[in-house]
């Protein structure tokens, strides 16, 4: 396997923003956690996303201080991972992605025939 180059220095802020949150795994789970989700299983129900990448991507993004983990609201033994300011800040990159995608990737239904 190749080990990805790191642009954390790069002179580029879209490069730095890509090196932490970049690939679409990241991109998707902040999506969900926007949404509200929380927990381990909700991110793996939601995504089909393998366990051990997951564990991987939350990891990451708690290192980069875009998540956080917090207690379980309900009191239980399990944690929850929680959207820090710094991640809750992406949500005009996703909502700006979502009107790209709107705009040029329509769904094939969605295409003039």
């Amino acid at each position: 396997m190749v080990k990805r180059k790191s642009l954390e220095g790069d002179v580029c802020p879209i490069a730095r923003t890509l090196d932490v949150a970049g690939d679409w795994w990241s991109l998707l789970i902040i999506r969900d956690a926007l949404k509200g989700m929380r927990r381990f299983s909700e991110f793996q129900r939601s995504l089909g996303i393998p366990k051990n990448i997951l564990v991987t991507r939350l990891k990451a993004l708690a290192l980069h201080q875009i998540l956080e983990t917090a207690p379980a609201e309900d009191g239980g033994a399990h944690h929850e991972y929680v959207l820090t300011e710094k991640g809750r800040a992406l949500a005009p990159v996703l909502a700006a992605l979502k009107s790209w995608g709107n705009e040029y990737l329509p769904l094939p239904e969605q295409q003039a025939v």
